[in-house]
C-alpha cells in the first residue's frame, strides 16, 4: 500500500512507501504531522486529565479540612488555657472575699490575711510561668527593665538597679512586664 503524508510542503519529497501484506490492518503511526490523535490516545488523555483533576480537588478539600481542624484546635487550646488561668486565680479571689468578710476584725489579723493572699497571688503568677523579679543591685538591662529615673550614689556601681519602683514579672527569656527601676549613676 502506498500512502502519502497528509501535509505536503513544496520542494520536499513527503511520499512514504509502506509495504503491508494483504489482509493486514493498516499500521497506525504516531507521526507528529497527524491532525487527529488516535481514539485510544484521546480517551487515555481524557481519563488522565479527569484523574488529575480529581486528585487536585481532593487535595484542595483535604487542605481546607486541615485548615478548619487547625482553627478549631487553636480555639480549643485558647479556651483550655483561659480556664486553667482562671482556675488558678479562683482561690485568690475566695481568700480576698474572706478577708473582706472580716474587715471589722482586728487590723493586725486583716493585715496578716491580706499578706497571705498576696503571697498566694505571687505563687499563682509563678506557676503560670511569670515569677516576680527582684532586680535590686543587678546590672540594668533594657530588655528586662524600664528606667524611670537615675540616682547618683557613691556606694552603688554605676549602671546597676538602685531601686525597684514597680516589680517586673517573668523569666529572663519571657518577660510579662519589665520592672520600672531607678538606675545608679556616677556621683560627681
Amino acid at each position: 500500500m502506498i500512502r502519502m503524508s497528509e501535509q505536503q510542503t513544496p520542494g520536499r519529497n513527503d511520499v512514504e512507501l509502506e509495504q503491508q501484506p494483504p489482509g493486514a490492518e493498516p499500521e497506525q503511526t504516531s507521526s507528529p504531522n497527524r491532525a487527529e490523535p488516535q481514539p485510544d490516545a484521546l480517551e487515555k488523555a481524557q481519563a488522565q486529565i479527569a484523574q488529575l483533576e480529581d486528585g487536585w480537588r481532593r487535595a484542595a478539600a483535604e487542605l481546607d479540612n486541615f485548615r478548619k481542624r487547625c482553627a478549631k484546635d487553636l480555639v480549643r487550646a485558647r479556651e483550655q488555657e483561659r480556664a486553667k488561668t482562671t482556675a488558678g486565680w479562683l482561690p485568690v479571689v475566695d481568700n480576698l472575699e474572706r478577708a473582706l468578710e472580716h474587715a471589722s476584725s482586728d487590723p493586725q489579723q486583716i493585715i496578716e490575711g491580706v499578706s497571705a493572699v498576696y503571697q498566694q497571688a505571687l505563687s499563682v503568677l509563678a506557676s503560670l510561668g511569670f515569677p516576680r523579679r527582684d532586680d535590686t543591685g543587678k546590672p540594668f538591662d533594657p530588655a528586662l527593665h524600664e528606667a524611670i529615673g537615675t540616682i547618683a550614689d557613691k556606694e552603688l556601681v554605676p549602671g546597676t538597679v538602685a531601686r525597684v519602683v514597680r516589680p517586673g514579672y517573668g523569666a529572663d527569656d519571657e518577660i510579662l512586664r519589665p520592672a520600672a527601676v531607678v538606675v545608679a549613676t556616677r556621683s560627681d
